[in-house]
């Protein structure tokens, strides 16, 4: 009866899972993550084997858990994606609790790698931290209870995703791991916002931010070292921030050619946190105005497809997902080129790094889920249908 009222997509009966799935799911979004995920092979091979030689591994041992670690995320994301709305809104419910003990744990059972924040469980043979795993299905849950409350004789939904948001963003401050809090906090301000938040009330959350970084620069060396190199008039050759800025200019617009960079074998963080300093060296502005065009690309058709969607969780979740997935895109590239504090955040896809491989794989496998077309009809379908 709702296809007949509001002239939806036809319905197939009996229709096989996998054709079904492949006529629903946007596949331009699909190619654009397949292409990152490419992408971020091709700059393994270049800033990882120097990593494993000075860690006596095999040359391409770096290379072949990304291979591995990549195809379990992608695995991953086209399964999830396959499921219904209400599979994924359960499942993210019950992952969510999980990841939140995980992440309260982490300074009793946690390891910080010698990096001066626990934010890491070791299982000998890899690691995994909770907070990647967390983002996704936060933003799926705050989705969920926003749109709960505008609903008649609904929950005071609101005021528990608030809740929940500062339990989350204060278990994140203690590791201390403020990159990760501030997304949290843009996540459920985006879903909150296109809600229909007060403007007052986003101005006084953005204050109290302010005031808490104030706070976390006067107590948190950990913070306040960062900020007084994002702040200082010269860079630091030496320092990361200082080879990432070197291999970017010396890139220039075609980059010096495959497997001839050089910072690769100064930085320690070549393959994850800076690996666009790589892109940049070897390939030059070419190849991140490509990388850059492709976040775009997904952003822009996922929003799109949003903007068709009726059900107000979907529109919610979707957009409070896609926004903390390219926020976090541009933190990473921001860092590399100096316009934002050093965070550890790795580039989506692109990255070295088994926990943000398989937890964006979730994201965008949820993502592709919302996204898919529905047999219900577009929310356009009303407004003609009103309009008549």
């Amino acid at each position: 009866m709702t296809e007949m009222v509001y002239g939806a997509v036809t319905v197939r009966p009996g229709e096989p899972i996998l054709p079904k799935w492949w006529r629903t799911v946007d596949r331009w979004s699909m190619t654009c993550v397949f292409a990152l995920f490419g992408i971020g092979l091709l700059l393994g091979l270049a800033a990882s084997p120097p990593l494993a030689e000075k860690n006596g591994l095999d040359p391409f041992h770096y290379v072949s858990r990304q291979a591995f670690f990549g195809a379990l995320a992608l695995g991953t994301m086209v399964v999830v994606s396959m499921m219904s709305t209400h599979l994924v809104r359960r499942l993210a419910i019950l992952a969510f609790f999980g990841a939140l003990v995980s992440l309260m744990l982490l300074p009793v059972f946690g390891t910080d790698f010698g990096k001066g924040a626990v934010r890491w469980y070791s299982l000998g043979f890899a690691s995994v931290q909770p907070s990647e795993f967390l983002k996704p299905v936060f933003i799926v849950i705050s989705a969920w209870l926003i749109a709960a409350s505008q609903e008649i004789n609904g929950p005071p939904g609101k005021m528990f995703s608030f809740a929940l948001t500062m339990i989350v963003v204060g278990f994140l401050a203690i590791q201390p791991d403020f990159g990760q809090a501030c997304l949290v906090l843009f996540g459920w301000g985006v879903v909150y916002f296109v809600a229909g938040a007060p403007m007052l009330l986003l101005i006084c959350m953005a204050g109290a931010v302010s005031f808490a970084g104030l706070g976390a620069y006067t107590y948190s060396e950990h913070f306040a070292r960062r900020i007084d190199g994002f702040l200082s008039a010269e860079v630091d050759p030496t320092t990361q921030l200082g080879y990432a800025t070197n291999a970017i200019r010396e890139g220039g617009f075609f980059g010096v050619g495959v497997g001839e960079g050089a910072v690769k074998w100064s930085l320690p963080d070549a393959h994850t946190d800076f690996i666009i300093a790589v892109a940049a060296e070897e390939y030059g502005l070419v190849m991140v105005l490509a990388i850059i065009a492709l976040y775009a690309i997904l952003a822009v058709r996922t929003l799109y497809r949003l903007t068709k969607e009726r059900d107000p969780f979907i529109r919610l979740a979707g957009t409070g997902l896609i926004a903390m997935f390219s926020m976090q895109a541009i933190i990473n590239m921001g860092v590399a080129v100096r316009l934002l504090p050093a965070k550890g955040m790795t580039l989506p896809f692109v990255s070295n790094g088994g926990s943000s491989l398989i937890a964006g794989g979730i994201a965008l496998g949820m993502l592709l889920a919302f996204t898919r077309t529905c047999p219900q009809g577009e929310i356009g379908d009303i407004l003609i249908k009103r309009g008549r």
